[in-house]
């Protein structure tokens, strides 16, 4: 019996990244001046290089002091105050596609650095150099603390009041780990208050793809090499099937991976485009014909 080959509906760019691409494509049909965008407009390199095509081009922000006067996109992962500012001098056009969610978070946490009387430590459980993360810390000036996970408390003065946010895309259980040792840490007499800032269009995949993958045989998962949200859910993945691999395009098929089953899912990440997987599964079931 040949195998069935199954994409999940649900997996797929999440709101905020389908917002910065529909963004992109209108501005290029828009206008037949450059459009650059500041990083990579999705963390994977099979849909940047079909927007490249149409015309976005990929500039880093030591790009923006020679980009004056241009159209410059800002992706959903938003940025920090100081990109704006190098905007404005420089007479740049901003295209903002920063993610609603991610503009929220940033603006509370901008209310609570600027809140009037003693300033808490404002602590941001996510990962150091992310781009998300660079924007929100630009918040606070560069004073907040980050923190990937409970191992990195030690960064944080227990003595002093603590206001904890997260990264809009890391688990709900590394938050929920986070705050139950600051809990167990912190001096009697210290206000520890958090806020849960994670997407749920995002954390909510979890439970449902680790059920995906328990019902299939093999798992592929499909996400760039890029993908911080593509690590996690990878992972989720793995844990519920064992036979679940990671590709970033067809051409990393490894026809091995589903020999002897019946049924073979297709997944991916927030940052993989519905096409790419649908590429995968293409790709695998030629090799399911041909066998």
């Amino acid at each position: 019996m040949k195998p069935t080959v199954e994409i999940d509906v649900r997996s797929g760019f999440c709101h905020g990244v389908v917002t910065a691409i529909r963004k992109a494509e209108e501005e290029l049909e828009r206008s037949d001046k450059p459009l650059y965008c500041l990083g990579d407009i999705v963390h994977n390199s099979d849909e940047v290089e079909r927007l490249e095509h149409k015309g976005l081009t990929t500039v880093a922000h030591a790009d923006l002091p020679r980009l004056s006067g241009a159209r410059v996109l800002l992706r959903a992962h938003g940025e920090p105050p100081s990109t704006y500012r190098t905007a404005r001098e420089q007479g740049i056009e901003i295209i903002d596609a920063t993610c609603q969610v991610v503009l929220r978070l940033q603006q509370r946490i901008k209310a609570a650095y600027d809140a009037p009387g003693p300033r808490p430590q404002i602590v941001i459980y996510g990962k150091a150099g992310h781009a998300e993360v660079n924007g929100l810390v630009g918040q606070t000036e560069g004073e907040a603390i980050v923190v990937e996970n409970t191992g990195q408390l030690d960064r944080i003065d227990f003595g002093r009041d603590i206001d904890l946010y997260s990264q809009t895309t890391m688990s709900l259980q590394g938050l929920a780990e986070m705050v139950s040792e600051i809990e167990r840490r912190k001096a009697p007499e210290v206000r520890f208050t958090y806020h849960d800032t994670i997407c749920r269009q995002v954390a909510n995949r979890v439970n449902h793809l680790r059920e995906f993958a328990a019902s299939h045989e093999v798992v592929l998962f499909v996400a760039g090499a890029k993908s911080s949200n593509g690590k996690v859910l990878y992972n989720e993945c793995l844990a519920a099937n064992p036979r679940t691999y990671l590709l970033s395009r067809p051409a990393d098929f490894c026809p091995g991976w589903i020999e002897g089953a019946e049924t073979v899912g297709v997944c991916g990440a927030t940052s993989t485009p519905s096409w790419l997987m649908e590429e995968v599964r293409d790709c695998v079931e030629r090799h399911i014909s041909e066998q």
